[in-house]
């Protein structure tokens, strides 16, 4: 997550629509209402009105394991009769002849070995003839995995990072950058299913990576616009490298899709303000590329070492007469959803610009339907920011189900781009971002010159039409039994722009209470919630919708007006991030944890649930106390809550100290999971290299460095996993 950039005057859905519905246009929409008994005692002002919901298709699942305890130890707890096996870990091979990672600090071919910060993936089996896709091959497929960053305490050094230099002028060693640049990006990777589990498959021509200095295509309506030129490609066509590769999709073509989220922290840009004009300073403030500041790890900073414009080009700062002489204008090209075809190592991986510029969490596809638009929903990972949803011009094909990336020029490369407004009577609407929309051509604070401008500066155009600012939009998935979306909410707290802070409540973001982080005392929606919503007459390209929210993450303990969802023991949880449906067992999801709030009582987690559908819960008011918004008094907020998850909602794992879990796919028999464990030992001393203060030994034990890995989970009967 990145730092608060959206200064914007939005509506929130309470100065949007003040009023509620009357019962008579509850029950026109079609909204159910059960009664306030669900909450139990202590919510007001329930509606009682009731409506029976859409038809889904009937489904008998149960989840069978029992739930695993809450735990702050260093080891990854699964259920009774499961076995977790770690598949791949930073530095791990991915081809023959590559020596086993010693992690000491020592390896530095990791062009050959595993990325660093595993996050997002995806399993695509293999055909036979090992070079398609195959969605039925549960013995043989590709794992796609992301890695979001080179570990901050710099464990892949023999001592740590020679020198950020975050505060400094202090260059940094070639070689140092050259291993993180290349321990960011995505492996693909074949695993084997074997008599004695799933194994890497060193063998594989396909096995490769792709890092901070591969090269990419620009396609889509930005490209080649003035604001993409630099020295490395004067046509805006290319450019290198993809970065801080969060959460993740697929496309219905056999393609696969990493997310540029907190790219913007990358860039050193330090020099006057009047060098640039006022709209591309506009930009840099909406996206959070200061002027007085040096990236997160200062890869411009080779010095005379550098001989190339391989680093650089992390310099966004004027030098040159013109963009095609420097790289003013390289944060441009960054920030994107980025396709990759895994079955063709000498394809170009390509920059979806259309999709929109901004911190992206991930880009997840609608059922798709021969007729009909292609459809992903996408989250913008910081605090106050937005979730899209882009619908393509062209109608589904199913001769273009093997496409490749041919496929997604058709499909990627021209649609629309929406952004959502949550209103505060239950209903939605998806606003277009186009310049034809009066709200864009009228914004007062930015004047848009064409429609590559505005998908560069995405955030900027959201900010025009007024969309709903969120509590940390993360993951996304949709329901395969009845095509509902759902979105992680992490949370929202800070001290100048958090929620209820800074900035206002709402009916979807409704939460303001105090708590504490170590010893500092904290407030704002700090454990998170997920929201989900259900599409007009089922139609993922509708611009209408109703929503509530389906769970709010607390600790069992709290009061009511914050664990509303009556979590227990067995299932409360803080801050939802992952989020993942199963194909196989359709019903069930996966929601997994990324949190700060409540980790002195357990490590993050991953939960499976059976939820139900938009409207099954109430109407309610919630009572927060002593709201900064709302000069320090009480205030009541109408939202709509899922029905209690009780049973259906269960703890399957926990992971070891200080990671976060992210990241899951399945194979198409769904009896593995394939998970990632990301920067166990977070909190390690800086100085750990010489006081050996790691938190974390996870997972080779005994004194090792920690390191991220990609985990595949079994039934030990061989069944099915949770149901």
């Amino acid at each position: 997550m990145s730092d608060v950039h959206n200064t914007s005057n939005n509506l929130t859905f309470e100065q949007v629509l003040q009023a509620r519905l009357s019962r008579r246009h509850l029950l026109k929409g079609g909204f159910y209402l059960m009664t306030a008994s669900v909450l139990g005692a202590g919510l007001s002002g329930c509606d009682t009105a009731e409506k029976t919901v859409a038809d889904v298709p009937a489904q008998s699942l149960a989840l069978t394991f029992k739930p695993v305890a809450k735990s702050v130890a260093d080891v990854l707890s699964v259920p009774e009769g499961y076995t977790a096996t770690v598949l791949l870990a930073t530095g791990d091979p991915l081809k023959a002849g590559v020596t086993a990672y010693k992690n000491d600090g020592t390896d530095h071919d990791f062009n050959n070995r595993a990325g660093d910060h595993h996050d997002g993936l995806f399993y695509f089996g293999l055909n036979a003839a090992g070079n398609g896709w195959d969605a039925s091959n549960a013995q043989r497929g590709l794992l796609c995995i992301n890695h979001e960053v080179a570990e901050d305490l710099g464990f892949m050094h023999p001592a740590g990072a020679t020198d950020y230099g975050k505060d400094s002028t202090n260059q940094r060693p070639t070689q140092e950058i050259g291993k993180e640049v290349a321990a960011h990006g995505v492996t693909v990777v074949e695993v084997t299913k074997t008599a004695t589990g799933y194994r890497i498959n060193p063998e594989n021509p396909l096995n490769r990576r792709i890092t901070a200095a591969t090269l990419f295509e620009l396609a889509g309506i930005a490209a080649g616009s003035d604001a993409m030129k630099t020295a490395f490609s004067p046509t805006g066509q290319q450019t290198r490298g993809t970065v801080n590769n969060c959460a993740n999709g697929y496309t219905p073509w056999g393609t696969y899709l990493t997310c540029e989220e907190n790219w913007a922290e990358y860039f050193y840009r330090r020099e006057d303000d009047s060098v640039r004009t006022p709209k591309e300073l506009a930009g840099f403030k909406r996206y959070g590329i200061k002027g007085d500041t040096s990236g997160r790890y200062n890869w411009a900073r080779a010095g005379a070492n550098d001989s190339s414009d391989l680093y650089r080009r992390w310099n966004t700062g004027v030098s040159g007469a013109t963009a095609a002489e420097d790289f003013r204008n390289i944060a441009n090209t960054f920030g994107w959803v980025v396709e990759i075809n895994p079955f063709k190592p000498d394809e170009t991986p390509k920059k979806r610009t259309s999709l929109g510029r901004f911190a992206h969490e991930g880009a997840w596809p609608a059922p798709v339907t021969a007729g009909k638009p292609v459809v992903f929903y996408m989250g913008d990972d910081s605090r106050n920011e937005y979730i899209y949803k882009y619908v393509s011009d062209a109608l589904w094909n199913e001769a273009d189900a093997n496409g490749g990336m041919a496929a997604g020029d058709k499909y990627l490369n021209a649609g629309k781009l929406y952004v959502a407004q949550f209103n505060a009577d239950g209903t939605g609407a998806w606003l277009l971002l186009a310049m034809d929309n009066k709200a864009i051509t009228a914004y007062p604070d930015y004047a848009f010159n064409d429609a590559a401008d505005l998908l560069i500066h995405a955030r900027l155009a959201a900010d025009a039409v007024g969309a709903t600012k969120m509590d940390r939009p993360e993951w996304g998935a949709i329901n395969p039994l009845n095509g509902e979306v759902y979105m992680t909410l992490t949370n929202n707290v800070s001290e100048k722009n958090g929620r209820g802070v800074a900035t206002p409540l709402d009916a979807a973001n409704p939460r303001y209470y105090n708590g504490v982080k170590g010893e500092k005392a904290v407030a704002g929606n700090l454990n998170g919630h997920i929201i989900r919503w259900r599409e007009a007459s089922n139609d993922h390209a509708a611009t209408q919708f109703q929503w509530d929210v389906y769970l709010f993450g607390a600790p069992a303990s709290a009061a009511v007006d914050t664990n509303i969802s009556q979590l227990t023991a067995d299932n409360d949880f803080s801050s939802p991030d992952g989020l993942w449906f199963s194909a196989v067992n359709p019903g069930l999801l996966w929601v997994q944890t990324d949190d700060a709030y409540y980790t002195d009582t357990t490590n993050c987690m991953m939960l499976a649930a059976i939820p139900g559908q938009v409207g099954d819960g109430v109407s309610t008011t919630l009572t927060n106390k002593a709201v900064a918004t709302n000069n320090g008094a009480d205030q009541d907020v109408n939202t709509r809550v899922g029905k209690q998850p009780g049973d259906n909602l269960r703890r399957f794992l926990v992971g070891p100290k200080d990671c976060e879990i992210t990241g899951m796919t399945e194979t198409p028999d769904g009896k593995a999971l394939f998970i990632n464990i990301q920067h166990p030992g977070e909190n390690s001393s800086e100085t750990w290299a010489t006081d050996g203060n790691m938190t974390s030994h996870w997972p080779d034990g005994g004194n090792a460095r920690p390191r991220s890995a990609t985990v595949v989970i079994t039934r030990n009967d061989g069944g099915k996993i949770a149901v």
